[in-house]
């Protein structure tokens, strides 16, 4: 919180703050910012709280903050910090690893609830395998955090996680290079995008695992997956 300090200068004295006061007598209220030191970001909690490990696995490597859905503002009490690994497959940027999600037999003691709802949700995901059910049947919510952990729907998704794939099966990201499987003809230009194109750089299509967006000759097309392979 920011200091407020009262300052009482008489005629012809100049003040302990180095400037001269010229009315007979002045009350002045001076509000000074916080230090650097004084000011701890969201991250910085998250660090302190987890002593610098992810509060779902333990890792304690690329951590980052994760924003529990569907709070959109990332304050401590709304967000918890997790690893890469996690990062990813929470995203379902990444095939689901049961064995590395073994993990949520612990953090589901957590006495941090956003933790509590991250880890329920996971293990929903995760309830086909038998120790992640028998998990589920242990955690209590009260209802707020019910209707938090609830709120999103994902509890009700799937291990399934689908993924931009190439022609061969293998998964594309962002900034990959690909070469073209096949010769397209680019609708509504004279573009011909040949067949063993190479497209760097590519942008996956967040709603369509299907397409990947490139440049060819410095034009930005939507290209299938299907006709292309990682470079």
């Amino acid at each position: 919180m920011p200091k407020m300090i009262s300052i009482i200068c008489r005629y012809g004295t100049v003040c302990p703050f180095g400037f001269f006061i010229s009315a007979q007598k002045v009350t002045e209220k001076i509000t000074f910012a916080p230090e650097k030191n004084e000011i701890m970001s969201v991250e910085n909690v998250l660090r302190a709280r987890s002593n610098n490990q992810c509060e779902l696995c333990k890792s304690t490597s690329n951590l980052t903050v994760y924003d529990v859905p569907p709070h959109p503002e990332q304050k401590e009490e709304d967000s918890i910090l997790i690893c890469e690994k996690c990062d990813l497959q929470l995203n379902k940027k990444e095939e689901l690893d049961s064995k590395h999600w073994s993990c949520l037999n612990e953090s589901m003691w957590s006495e941090v609830v956003p933790v509590q709802v991250v880890t329920w949700r996971m293990l929903n995901r995760l309830r086909d395998e038998s120790w992640a059910a028998d998990a589920i049947d242990q955690m209590f919510f009260d209802e707020s955090t019910l209707v938090w952990a609830k709120a999103t729907g994902d509890h009700e998704n799937s291990s399934a996680v689908e993924l931009h794939r190439d022609c061969n099966g293998n998964i594309l990201h962002d900034g990959d290079n690909v070469v073209l499987t096949k010769t397209l003809d680019v609708k509504g230009s004279n573009l011909n995008a040949k067949l063993g194109t190479v497209v760097k750089g590519i942008k996956l299509v967040v709603d369509n695992v299907e397409q990947i967006e490139g440049k060819i000759e410095g034009q930005t097309i939507v290209i299938l997956t299907k006709y292309l392979r990682k470079g």
